[in-house]
């Protein structure tokens, strides 16, 4: 696919630099829509020569939308709009909801979904070890993309959570309606390689790495209603968080 030859007027008399110029205006363009997730980008030379500027310049514009998450570049396939980032603030929310919120379309694909004991995750639930646990794995999409695999566990007075019931909607959307209600959460958030079948699951290539959330969720009074173990892929994937001075 051609890569589409966008307008951009360059004010050489301002003091502001000219990649920054042309950054912020090609960037407007992803943002509006006239680029979409997938397309072509134009190439150094081909963009250097129809603007009149030097190629350092064209590289260092190119290399401020990459550090945004607006561009990706791959070796022996050039430069393409980035899938639209999932932005999550570091609040007690599903997914699904956030996906559905932003109008990304939430699909859920249900992998596994069996009666397990795991004595790690029931300690982690202030379960006695051989409690049997619902365990879920689930990947959920936005649209047709893969972005997080998810892996949950469940205590028994949970109830009987279906498959249909998970593709149709959110885990969280399914306890509320048993009347469990996560209230507030432990959460911690990494970083690593995905394994073998993170890598299947979200058709991610050798090299490419996975943000991990870790959460175990209480309701009002203290009693833990999940854990999940999420995978979730880096380059379409950010948290937001609100810091403020101790």
């Amino acid at each position: 696919m051609a890569a589409t030859e966008l307008d951009v007027v360059l004010d050489r008399d301002s003091p502001v630099p000219l990649y920054h110029q042309i950054a912020e205006q090609l960037s407007a363009a992803i943002h509006d829509g006239r680029l979409e997730s997938g397309d072509a980008f134009e190439n150094e030379i081909a963009l250097a020569t129809r603007l009149s500027v030097s190629r350092p310049t064209i590289r260092r514009a190119i290399q401020e939308m990459v550090d945004r998450g607006l561009l990706v570049r791959r070796r022996g396939l050039g430069t393409h709009v980035a899938n639209r980032k999932v932005h999550r603030e570091a609040v007690l929310s599903s997914l699904w909801d956030d996906l559905d919120a932003a109008g990304r379309s939430p699909r859920t694909e249900v992998l596994d979904l069996e009666r397990a004991v795991d004595p790690r995750a029931a300690a982690m639930l202030d379960l006695p070890p051989e409690t049997e646990l619902l365990s879920l794995t689930r990947v959920r999409f936005a649209g047709d993309d893969p972005l997080a695999l998810l892996h949950n566990w469940l205590p028994p007075a949970s109830g009987e959570i279906g498959r249909d019931e998970l593709e149709r909607a959110g885990l969280y959307a399914a306890l509320r309606s048993r009347g469990v209600r996560p209230s507030v959460a432990r959460q911690s958030i990494g970083a690593r390689m995905p394994t073998a079948a993170e890598r299947k699951a979200l058709h991610m290539r050798a090299g490419q790495p996975v943000l991990t959330m870790t959460r175990v969720a209480f309701d009002a009074g203290g009693t833990a209603i999940e854990l999940g173990e999420h995978a979730y892929r880096a380059e379409d994937y950010t948290i937001d968080l609100m810091v403020d001075e101790r």
